[in-house]
């Protein structure tokens, strides 16, 4: 297996720490990535190496591309955009704390119910007006870093792309049109008189959901989920990972961090390419 390395300002003592760990330099170099062939190192001893120098490290066959996939899922909040949008609502509410800690909470794997979670974050944003998710679209959704280069890459090697999601279609729908992503499913907020009710209207769009939308855009392309990347960073992303071929962590909760292919805690998203590169 290659080991590939990335940081956006990789330094000489993570190289040095993992060249030792190795036996040898590494074969290719650049500002922020180094990669040793046949590194004949375990993931275990690598993640924890990673973690204690600060980079982004992963095992990797040789020749593996991004064009070995079909199909590339993604989380919204926190993932593809560096708010939780449920937050910043409740923020214009003056219940931010008590949103977000329930938010974070769910995230780590600590509420078990995640539907009825979401239903009691919902239910206190009654009565805000409509105009409140523009001004949270305008004036707080962030794309992460790294991702207008990705989704470019995606389309270039020809791979279909989903976002699925546990937030509102408010947010996802424009996100789909912003970056040209093929399919959005997310959780629709009541409005009533131009207020928010603080319910929302048909299924929850959970973890038991993501997996089944992954599988479900898998059989309209005629792919198994073994050729599907998903990527996320909490618990409700953890089933959708579990049945994909391979998996992206992004600055995601331990729980979430311990059970997927690649975890980027440094770098931006765009790292995938380094681990899962677009040119043959």
């Amino acid at each position: 297996m290659n080991l590939i390395l990335q940081h956006p300002e990789l330094s000489e003592t993570a190289i040095a720490a993992f060249s030792a760990a190795v036996g040898h330099a590494p074969e290719l170099r650049t500002p922020t990535l180094a990669q040793w062939r046949e590194a004949g190192l375990e993931r275990a001893a690598v993640t924890a190496l990673a973690q204690h120098v600060g980079v982004d490290a992963a095992l990797q066959r040789p020749g593996a591309r991004l064009a070995d996939y079909r199909l590339a899922v993604f989380d919204m909040d926190s993932t593809l955009i560096t708010i939780e949008c449920v937050d910043e609502i409740a923020d214009y509410a003056g219940r931010k704390a008590e949103v977000a800690a329930i938010t974070e909470a769910a995230m780590r794997g600590e509420i078990r119910d995640y539907d009825e979670s979401l239903r009691q974050r919902v239910a206190l944003l009654e009565g805000l007006p409509e105009s409140t998710l523009q001004r949270v679209w305008d004036e707080r959704v962030r794309l992460t870093p790294g991702v207008e280069r990705l989704f470019a890459a995606l389309k270039a090697s020809g791979l279909a792309t989903l976002l699925v999601s546990g937030g509102f279609t408010f947010f996802t729908d424009r996100l789909r049109d912003r970056l040209g992503i093929d399919e959005a499913r997310s959780n629709v907020l009541e409005i009533r008189d131009g207020r928010l009710t603080g319910r929302m209207i048909g299924t929850i769009v959970n973890a038991q959901g993501k997996r089944q939308a992954l599988e479900a855009a898998c059989a309209r392309l005629g792919c198994s989920p073994a050729e599907a990347i998903a990527v996320g960073d909490g618990a409700n992303d953890l089933e959708m990972m579990a049945v994909a071929g391979a998996s992206l962590a992004y600055r995601a909760k331990p729980v979430v961090r311990a059970h997927t292919t690649f975890a980027i805690d440094y770098s931006g998203l765009d790292a995938l390419l380094g681990w899962l590169p677009a040119e043959a």
